[in-house]
């Protein structure tokens, strides 16, 4: 589902109304950008980063017929994008701000597309596993660059606020027909055409972004230390999960990484801590709504694509359906989401956050609550069926929730909050499909496997929802740690 991040700040200064200004008081060059193509290229990289997170999913027994590999190598190849993307999220920002938005939209997408590239000419796993990692980094990148763009375009709040959420719904509808697009590409052509896709998107977005007005630099420190400790933590905690179920949990590579993770977390903590400019201050989780918006943005994110992970699998290796029909599964899904997108936006603004992120994840709940009904006999309109109050009410929340955690930290912090929201979503994605694709890796016992994950999903899903309901303030405030 769509995400929000860390957007690059700027010397300018802003009048309500109109076009952004120099702070000698002359107006920017920026009001010779069309706002249309800045919105056009940001819509652009944003949908396809977001359909790479789910397109892969149905093309997985594909890749497996072709290339072979273990249900843990199929993991790594989902799991590699999700674990970058999470990784280098925290610091993308800050580079992003470093050379400047667009320039860093430019390094992001180009190199996302030569990844999209290896990705489809790898001749074996470890290459595509590679240049999906690669794929992951980029990403990473560009999501703060494409926002940054823009909010530095778009000067009028109303006006900015209703582009940020046409952006938001572009996301997760990418996200949702993903296993659509991945299905009818793999079935009709193959599963390499999947990478494919990208190629000419990303030639498009190169082009428009020729007719933007470069974004101004500025200086901005690089935490290295920080940086490498959330990509050996998070990597570590996903060998950990995905190689537990294959070589059990008490295996000695397994608790050799869980350490590794955890020491790892702690170097973190304590760099972050004596940093004079940190990466991410500590304070900002002493705030009670931010925690409670990690919490769910962790769970939304695990819920959504580990559905989609295991219903991927369910429908191909349990029931034998072909590509194309497995992502016909998922159209359902998919036709409300954008939808629901602006209702959960205009009731958070009449209500409060609270109630549609509430009411999205109780919605979340029934779904993989009644998937527990699921078996290898069931109809298949039932899993189908089930699988949209998962996305709807998925896509009914997150966009209040992201609005949240912006309006509650004080306006300097608004990027870093963003950055660790949408870090902790993309570990929720990344540990889910390392979990889920572990408990139903013994085809023997798929059926088990999989209602373990949904009652993993029901109960993850009651907690946050109900620390929403709580916790969460009913008019929110902005400001304060």
């Amino acid at each position: 589902m769509a995400i929000l991040t860390r957007p690059a700040r700027t010397d300018r200064t802003r009048t309500p109304d109109g076009p952004a200004t120099d702070p000698s008081g002359g107006p920017s060059t920026a009001r010779s950008t069309s706002p249309t193509t800045v919105l056009a290229a940001a819509l652009l990289a944003f949908f396809v980063i977001s359909l790479d997170g789910s397109v892969v999913n149905v093309a997985l027994p594909a890749i497996s017929h072709s290339l072979g590999g273990t249900m843990a190598d199929l993991q790594w190849i989902v799991d590699g994008y999700t674990l970058m993307f999470a990784a280098f999220m925290l610091s993308a920002g800050t580079f992003s701000d470093r050379i400047g938005a667009s320039r860093a939209y430019a390094w992001g997408l180009a190199s996302f597309t030569v990844a999209s590239l290896a990705c489809g000419i790898a001749p074996n796993l470890g290459t595509l596993i590679g240049a999906r990692m690669v794929q992951g980094g980029a990403a990473a990148l560009m999501v703060p660059a494409s926002l940054a763009l823009i909010r530095q375009t778009y000067t009028d709040p109303g006006k900015r606020a209703r582009a940020i959420a046409i952006w938001t719904a572009a996301g997760s509808v990418a996200v949702a027909v993903g296993p659509v697009i991945g299905g009818m590409l793999t079935s009709g052509l193959s599963w390499r055409a999947v990478f494919y896709l990208n190629l000419p998107v990303g030639a498009l977005g190169l082009a428009l972004l020729t007719r933007i007005t470069p974004s101004p630099r500025r200086s901005a420190p690089v935490d290295l230390v920080g940086q490498l400790s959330v990509v050996a933590s998070l990597a570590g905690l996903t060998y950990a999960v995905i190689e537990g179920g294959r070589a059990g949990w008490t295996s000695v590579d397994v608790l050799g990484t869980l350490a590794l993770a955890a020491v790892a977390i702690a170097v973190f903590v304590v760099t972050q801590s004596r940093r004079e400019q940190p990466m991410v201050p500590l304070s900002i989780f002493k705030n009670r709504t931010v925690l409670v918006c990690l919490a769910a943005g962790f769970t939304i994110n695990a819920v959504f694509y580990g559905a989609i992970f295991l219903l991927g699998m369910y429908f191909q290796q349990v029931r034998g359906a072909s590509p194309v029909s497995t992502g016909a599964m998922f159209i359902p899904m998919c036709a409300l989401i954008s939808i629901v997108n602006m209702a959960g936006v205009k009731l958070a603004a009449r209500k409060g956050a609270w109630v549609p992120m509430t009411i999205g994840q109780l919605v979340m709940t029934a779904g993989s609550l009644l998937m527990l009904t699921v078996t290898s006999s069931t109809s298949y309109w039932i899993p189908v069926l089930l699988l949209v109050p998962i996305g709807l009410g998925g896509g009914f929340a997150v966009p209040s929730l992201t609005a949240a955690i912006l309006e509650n930290v004080d306006g300097e912090r608004a990027g870093t909050a963003a950055a660790v929201l949408n870090t902790f979503r993309q570990v929720g994605s990344c540990i889910a499909v390392a979990a889920f694709g572990a408990l139903i890796a013994d085809t023997g016992h798929f059926q088990r496997g999989f209602d373990t994950s949904f009652v993993a999903c029901v109960v993850m899903l009651l907690v946050t929802a109900v620390g929403t309901a709580v916790l969460l303030p009913r008019v929110t405030k902005k400001g304060g740690e």
